[in-house]
């Protein structure tokens, strides 16, 4: 069977966990009291994996791979969809 070609075009990323069980949904989450993690301006981001395009392939990166260099974010919606 030949191998599926690799790309941007599945969900593959999220926020990393930082303790404890991944909540089954967010209601369920902000039910059990808990928070959602959110960027703050001067504050350090959240870690997080997501799909890239980097040395010439498609995969996963973490965010805190980067920790301690510059690093410029571009999220934007798949190409030919409504916005």
């Amino acid at each position: 069977m030949p191998e599926a070609a690799t790309g941007c075009v599945a969900p593959a990323g999220s926020v990393l966990a930082t303790g404890g069980p991944e909540p089954a949904t967010l209601a369920a989450h902000r039910q059990n009291g808990g928070s959602t993690m959110t960027a703050r301006v001067g504050k350090p981001a959240p870690d997080f994996e997501a799909p890239a395009f980097t040395n010439g392939e498609f995969g996963n990166i973490k965010l805190s791979d980067y920790r301690g260099q510059w690093v410029v974010l571009c999220f934007y919606p798949g190409d030919f969809t409504f916005v």
